[in-house]
């Protein structure tokens, strides 16, 4: 399984049928297991040779559900200026909480 951030919900009609859809940036998973010290995956956004987010449009039967990640921090304060919203944007790497709620901990073991 994969992370997304989904940026946008939407739908479009093709030959009499409704396709619903979501606009998403991709994460990609750092190192083959999860972190020793957490027990929780670790992964960064997907980014193209430019530098760009990596995205794509997807069928909404791909998600299977929400995910609670976590920015990987390190030692220094996280600045007051930064605005919840744009915590997605402002890590190098995040933590997938598994410890979230109980179907977190059984799907990202």
């Amino acid at each position: 399984m994969d992370a997304v951030q989904v940026l946008l919900f939407f739908s479009f009609r093709y030959n009499h049928i409704t396709h619903p859809c979501a606009l998403v940036q991709w994460f990609v998973h750092v190192g083959d297991e999860p972190c020793k010290d957490t027990g929780m995956w670790m992964v960064e956004p997907d980014l193209n040779a430019d530098g760009s987010r990596v995205m794509s449009v997807i069928h909404l039967d791909c998600i299977v559900r929400g995910a609670h990640l976590i920015g990987k921090y390190g030692e220094d304060f996280i600045p007051r200026h930064i605005h919840f919203s744009d915590t997605l944007a402002a890590f190098r790497a995040y933590y997938i909480n598994r410890f979230a709620d109980h179907h977190s901990h059984e799907i990202a073991f």
